[in-house]
């Protein structure tokens, strides 16, 4: 029984091998890589919230002028904690 289980491992790896060949041999043939493999159009930059840390979309994110730089963070929670902080009460 374990000799035919390893029988169909075996196997298994060495169609997958086989078909990924193929694969590579028929996308060389076309000359363009298939739709799954380009890059993204345009990559967005994201930032951290400076509170728990989350990486947040700045376009998505609640924003917070401070000392001529934007904050960005990922709630008004978060930003509602970073203003509750005696650091930022002494600077405003």
């Amino acid at each position: 029984m374990l000799r035919l289980l390893l029988l169909l491992i075996l196997i298994s790896f060495v169609a997958r091998a086989f078909w990924r060949v193929i694969d590579g041999v028929i996308e060389g043939l076309r000359g363009t890589p298939p739709a799954s493999k380009q890059p993204p159009a345009q990559a967005v930059a994201m930032v951290r919230d400076p509170v728990c840390g989350t990486f947040v979309l700045p376009d998505r994110s609640v924003t917070l002028s401070e000392g001529g730089r934007q904050l960005h963070f990922c709630s008004a929670r978060c930003r509602d904690e970073f203003r509750a902080r005696p650091e930022f009460a002494h600077r405003t």
